[in-house]
Order: C-alpha cells, then sequence, then structure tokens
C-alpha cells in the first residue's frame, strides 16, 4: 500500500542544501586524491575481461506483447522491459566504450544483446542518473532518431535539461519522492546512495534515483547505482513491496573506496530484503570493467549471501547476457493502491 501522505511529506526534504545534491544518508565526498589513490594502490591491474556467454534474444517473442512481466538484460544495467503493450529500457548504453570519448575508457568485454535498430518499438526510457556508464549520448540520440516523441523519458532532476539539449521534448523530470502518471502506470522517483557528473565542474548538480513503477497488477523497481543505506527500508515504507527488483551487484572493490556508492553481492541481498521483493534480478555486472574484483566473483557472492540468509536462488536470479526472463505477476491486486485501480 502506498502511504501518501508520507511520499507528500518526504518529498518537501531539501536535498539540495547548497547547490549540489547529498544523499539522505551521509556518505564520504571522496574526491580526487582518493581516486589517485586508488589508482596508486591498484597500478592499474584491472581484472581481465572474461568470455561470457551472449545468448540471442528471440526477435519473434520480443515482438509480441507481454501478458506477463519480461525483462531482457542487454547488458550493464540495461534492461528491456515488457509489459502488456509498453516496451520500456533502463539506462541506455549501447556503445563500445562508457566514457565520454570513443578510443578510451572502459571497453565492453560482452557486446550488447540487442542493437538499437533491433529493438521493438519503445514507449519509456527510465534514467537513473548521468554517468557515461548510465547514460550514453550515441544511444539516446539513436533512439531519438528511432523512435523521436514516441518515447517517454523518466528523469531524475537536472538531467531533463541534458536530454533536452538533445532534442527530446517528451520528459518527465521529478524530484525524490515525487511520481508521475503514466498511462495506466505510475512512476515514483525514489532516494538512491550515489552521486552525479559527467566532467570535473558538475558533481552532484543533477539528482541520482532509482524508479518505481506501479501497475494495478504489478510493481518494478529499478535501482540504478546504489550504495547501501537505510533508504532501502524507507523505500517500502512508502510504497510497500515490490514484485520484482533490478538491483546491481557488480563494481564494488576496493570496499574503501566503493562502499559509499556501489553495494556488493552481499548488500544487494539486504535490499532484496529491505523492499520485500518477491523477484530480483542482477545487472552492473559482467559487462565492463570499471573496479578490481574479478568479472566472474559477483555472482558467485550472491549465491552465497542467498545461501546463508535462506532464500531460494529463483528469487534473485542472475540473468546470462542476452537472456529473456518472464516472471509472473502478483497472484493477487489485494495489496494494489486503490487510487490505481479507480
Amino acid at each position: 500500500m502506498i502511504d501518501w501522505s508520507l511520499l507528500e511529506q518526504w518529498a518537501r526534504r531539501d536535498a539540495r542544501p547548497r547547490g549540489r545534491f547529498r544523499n539522505l544518508y551521509p556518505t564520504p565526498d571522496h574526491g580526487l586524491a582518493e581516486l589517485l589513490r586508488w589508482q596508486r594502490e591498484t597500478r592499474g591491474r584491472f581484472p581481465p575481461h572474461l568470455p561470457f556467454p551472449l545468448q540471442q534474444p528471440d526477435p519473434a517473442l520480443l515482438a509480441r506483447p507481454a501478458p506477463q512481466p519480461r525483462f531482457t538484460w542487454i547488458g550493464h544495467s540495461t534492461y528491456l522491459i515488457q509489459y502488456r503493450n509498453w516496451n520500456l529500457l533502463t539506462d541506455p548504453v549501447f556503445s563500445e566504450r562508457c566514457s565520454p570519448v570513443s578510443f578510451a575508457g572502459p571497453k565492453r568485454a560482452v557486446p550488447p544483446a540487442l542493437t538499437i535498430d533491433a529493438l521493438p518499438p519503445i514507449h519509456a526510457v527510465l534514467v537513473s542518473h548521468n554517468h557515461y556508464d548510465h547514460l550514453d549520448r550515441a544511444a539516446v540520440d539513436a533512439l531519438q532518431r528511432r523512435f523521436g516523441d514516441q518515447i517517454t523519458w523518466f528523469a531524475p532532476t537536472g538531467v531533463g535539461a541534458w536530454l533536452r539539449r538533445r532534442g527530446i521534448t517528451e520528459v518527465i523530470e521529478r524530484g525524490w519522492w515525487q511520481h508521475a502518471d503514466w498511462h495506466e502506470a505510475q512512476a515514483f522517483c525514489l532516494p538512491t546512495q550515489h552521486f552525479s557528473g559527467r566532467g570535473p565542474r558538475d558533481r552532484n548538480t543533477t539528482l541520482w534515483c532509482g524508479w518505481r513503477l506501479q501497475w494495478p497488477d504489478f510493481s518494478l523497481f529499478f535501482a540504478g547505482d546504489t550504495g547501501y543505506a537505510p533508504v532501502f527500508q524507507d523505500i517500502h515504507k512508502a510504497v510497500g513491496p515490490v514484485d520484482t527488483a533490478l538491483l546491481p551487484i557488480g563494481a564494488y572493490l576496493p570496499r574503501w573506496f566503493m562502499a559509499p556508492v556501489h553495494i556488493n553481492p552481499e548488500e544487494a541481498v539486504r535490499i532484496h530484503q529491505d523492499l520485500q521483493a518477491r523477484h530480483s534480478l542482477a545487472m552492473h555486472w559482467g559487462t565492463f570493467v570499471l573496479t578490481d574484483e574479478p568479472m566472474d566473483e559477483p555472482p558467485q557472492l550472491l549465491a552465497r549471501a542467498l545461501a546463508t540468509q535462506g532464500i531460494p536462488a529463483g528469487q534473485f536470479r542472475v540473468p546470462a547476457h542476452g537472456e529473456t526472463v518472464t516472471l509472473p505477476v502478483h497472484d493477487t491486486v489485494a495489496a494494489v493502491d486503490p487510487v490505481l485501480q479507480s
């Protein structure tokens, strides 16, 4: 059940008290000195790329409506989500590198499972924040060229201006705890523990978030990028349990540097529990080498954490690149907010 009075109260919180946004739960402000320390201690010895298998999605399946929620992992934090006649993308990144330039920066270990030309018609895109591994300018431009105003772009405060500069007009921009109606669904912009910036001078000048989509019989939470904090208990308190959560499990070492902004697999399981998610799907691993852990470690640690907590592996799945997963809708609509049923 959605607590509308609590959402209204929390939406009045000032997340930008001095001109830059900040997390609800304080995090250390790692700057250039800490970044250089990490690079010095690592000495550039990032783990090698691994040849993960890439499944080829079934174009005939993806072209059909999805009576049950259908998820295809394109790579990193990019999912194609299909429900009923609606097709959505999360944090679209299709380029070979996640970088401000095309010739340097983290390079894909696995190609995107779908090209933009191979996508079914896209009706909405959920953008969590403006980092290069979550918001790919080339992908945004290509989506705009192909689909134009057919797409509604959901963006946290400040990111809408960047999208509009690229010629996009259908933008719904919200702050934390705010929502928007979208056809028969509602979209809630919810806080996460992270930061933003695409250059040396714009750190935290735009917001970061997760998104919850609420249909009458199905709810989805897309976490974007986040560290762990009680904010996920707050989210459950405000909007209730969720049917499916898309949660990151990678880019977590070294912990002294990454813990404030990137969860590890054990913390992903804690978020799964905090949200009271019926199902979770993993993301944000195995596509780019961004941090120090081996590329194949996140699923192994996730399996260990699930076993420790006594959670069946089927409740928190790790799709392969390109794999399509279909999950059941909620068995009843008893817990659905009555506003959505009117």
